[in-house]
């Protein structure tokens, strides 16, 4: 179905204020809201975390009385349970709002392994915070969508949030918008920059997204094994501080997260927490590609976040950015020689190869070779 369906149904119902979190199963909504609003528009707004974004649907109905759309993978429920059942719920305040929830992980449909937990539990999560929902898949037609979403919006009039729980392929967007920056150095040659240059008993926790996936295939094309690297496939935002208490555990070993800028802002408070502790053996390169990419480019935070300030204003000891390939190297060299928490911000395109594989072990076997890589 045309995302613009979903848009329509919503202006007729009073929903004109858009938020959340992007997701691969929902680009075709976070395209059209992009193409039909722009970047810096007063009614789409990308949240920092999907905690966030329900705060902001509560802030909309108090100034508007009117409900707001959030849209989230169903991961992203982690980060709402918290508003969603203290906050929005109808023995609370009664603050309704629409939710857009993309179904990573359904039963009977392939996917990756930090999403089939999810995606075993996404409706009975809705069931048990007393959620009402429906299901779009993709050969919904229009006039059951319709019917659908007019029981949906009986439930919003009643104080009450809902849920559209959306299937793979269920929503298209015909002019997808194009997502760019002005950086040249690719995010696939930076990673490949630093494990070149880093020690061999050098550690690795690295990102969601395609940043492990490209870190597995470099690994493969240099000839080396995996026992390195931790990819952390799931639990966006926490990567750095799985490196933090690596890092404290083994402060004979240098460690490395290697974060995205999204994941970083989505537990921003991370930072904060490692500049605290300030473990010496730790470098935090954060690649700043300003977009949501894994999940199809959208803006993070319209491109402002400005990683290095808010590392300096925490305390990093030492904070370096590189926007080419010799700044880069320039970069990790300073950062290897330096006894202090490190961050670095890498400045990159917002793009992948074509062909970037999967890893092709399982999390397990990547837990197992990590930890007997790091006992020796």
């Amino acid at each position: 179905m045309n995302a613009h369906v979903l848009l329509k149904a919503c202006e007729q119902a009073g929903i004109s204020f858009f938020t959340g979190v992007p997701d691969s199963q929902l680009a075709g909504l976070c395209d059209t809201l992009y193409a039909t609003y722009g970047v810096d528009s007063p009614r789409h707004l990308v949240a920092a975390n999907e905690g966030n974004a329900i705060g902001l649907c509560a802030g909309h109905y108090l100034a508007t009385g009117k409900p707001a759309l959030c849209y989230m993978q169903n991961s992203g429920l982690g980060n709402a349970v918290n508003p969603l059942a203290s906050l929005m719920d109808a023995q609370v305040y009664a603050l309704p709002s629409l939710l857009v929830i993309g179904w990573r992980g359904e039963p009977g449909v392939h996917d990756e392994p930090q999403h089939v937990k999810q995606g075993q539990v996404t409706l009975g999560q809705l069931e048990l915070l007393d959620i009402p929902y429906f299901v779009l898949s993709k050969d919904m037609t229009e006039e059951a969508f319709a019917e659908a979403f007019a029981e949906t919006v009986k439930q919003l009039e009643a104080g009450r949030t809902a849920a559209i729980v959306v299937r793979k392929g269920a929503l298209t967007c015909p002019e997808k918008p194009v997502y760019r920056n002005d950086n040249t150095l690719s995010r696939e040659d930076a990673v490949g920059r630093i494990i070149a240059l880093a020690g061999e008993k050098d550690a690795f926790i690295s990102t969601t997204g395609k940043l492990s996936r490209e870190l597995f295939e470099l690994r493969e094309a240099r000839g080396e094994g995996h026992e390195r690297d931790f990819l952390t496939v799931g639990s966006m935002g926490h990567a750095s501080m799985i490196a933090l208490s690596v890092a404290l555990s083994k402060p004979g070993r240098r460690i490395w997260c290697l974060d995205g800028d999204g994941a970083a802002l989505m537990h921003l408070g991370a930072m904060a927490v490692l500049a605290q502790r300030r473990p010496k053996n730790m470098i935090h390169v954060v690649v700043n590609n300003a977009a949501h990419e894994t999940v199809g480019g959208m803006p993070v935070c319209e491109g402002a976040l400005d990683v290095t300030a808010v590392a300096k204003a925490v305390g990093y000891g030492l904070v370096l950015r590189a926007d080419s390939a010799e700044a880069l190297d320039a970069a990790v060299k300073e950062a290897m020689a330096a006894d202090c928490l490190t961050l670095i911000e890498v400045m990159c395109s917002v793009g992948s190869r074509a062909d970037l594989g999967r890893p092709t072990t399982t999390p397990v076997q990547n837990r197992d070779a990590l930890m007997s890589f790091l006992a020796e």
